[in-house]
Parts: C-alpha cells; sequence; structure tokens
C-alpha cells in the first residue's frame, strides 16, 4: 500500500483492501475517506471497507467522484467531512489522484 503524505493531517492513497485497514490504523489516522465508486471496475465495495474501519476504530466517509466528473458537490461534501472527521485522514480512490485533485480543489476554495 502506498500513501502519499498531502498535508500534516491529510494523506491519499490507492486502492485499498481490507488487508490494509490495521495498517492504516497503525500509521496513526483516525479517519478514511473513500472517493472511488463502488461501481467502478477493480473497486472494493465501500461497504466492506467502511465496516473493517469501523471496527478499527476510526470514522469513514463515501464521497464517490467519477474519474473525469469531479462536481462542485463533490468538493462541498469532500471540505465538509473534512471539517467533520478526526484526523489525520487518509482518502482512497484508484490511484490517489481523485483525491489530490479534490482536495486542492476544496483548498483552493477556501483560500
Amino acid at each position: 500500500m502506498e500513501i502519499r503524505q498531502i498535508t500534516e493531517d491529510y494523506s491519499v492513497a490507492p486502492q485499498i483492501g481490507l488487508e490494509h485497514v490495521p495498517l492504516i490504523k497503525a500509521a496513526g489516522f483516525k479517519s478514511v475517506i473513500s472517493n472511488r465508486p463502488d461501481s467502478e471496475d477493480g473497486a472494493v465495495p465501500h461497504g466492506e471497507i467502511e465496516a473493517a474501519v469501523r471496527e478499527a476504530g476510526m470514522e469513514f466517509r463515501y464521497i464517490p467522484v467519477i474519474s473525469g466528473q469531479m462536481t462542485q458537490q463533490n468538493v462541498d461534501d469532500q471540505a465538509a467531512a473534512l471539517d467533520a472527521l478526526a484526523k489525520p485522514v487518509l482518502a482512497y480512490c484508484r490511484s490517489g489522484a481523485r483525491c489530490t485533485n479534490l482536495y486542492a480543489l476544496v483548498s483552493e476554495q477556501r483560500d
């Protein structure tokens, strides 16, 4: 599992699996955001990940973003989640790029 730190409180990763949840917890993350739609090829259903994340004592949000079709609602939902969730937060999608771009738009909107 490759984790890329964007800020002190926000990191991104490619698709995670159930086997990664203990590692995410051990790395000190308090919350996980899934930005990958369940319908996307190769996605692990977010419900499975959410159950494992919550069982490990972390918070979880599902904010699916369709590749190449990010909306203002996606940005607003991510911003609200980042305001509400315990930090640090790990967000994941297929490669981590959507999560990175989404964070950049949230940051830009707040400047």
